[in-house]
């Protein structure tokens, strides 16, 4: 993409998701910025994701729930709701909504690149 390509995160939502789809929007060595798109779609019950870097998501639309291997607390997460994930806390999704596409924005931060 170049910098006068004007995009908007709400348009080209697919009908059918049967599986989560992640579309990277930026990325350079220092961070990676995706559109990720959810509906009804959950981690898979053993799989965690463990990061060796740092990640900021906001969900711009939609219903989730992210569940933390700490202390197995789960979080629930409504349009507008934003977090920080440090590296290597352990997270999956629990849970996103079957009747609405949930739109998230992910942004990876690779602070230890050269």
């Amino acid at each position: 993409m170049t910098n006068s390509e004007l995009k908007n995160i709400f348009t080209d939502i697919p009908a059918q998701l049967p599986a989560e789809l992640f579309e990277i929007l930026l990325q350079n060595k220092h961070v990676k910025i995706e559109r990720i798109l959810s509906k009804g779609q959950a981690s898979p019950t053993d799989f965690w994701y463990d990061q060796p870097h740092a990640e900021w998501v906001i969900l711009l639309e939609g219903q989730a729930r992210l569940q933390f291997a700490l202390d197995g607390s789960i979080i629930t997460l409504t349009a507008g709701d934003y977090l920080f994930i440090p590296a290597h806390k352990k997270h999956r999704v629990d849970w996103t909504d079957p009747a609405v596409t949930s739109i998230w924005l992910a942004i990876h931060l690779f602070e230890n690149s050269k």
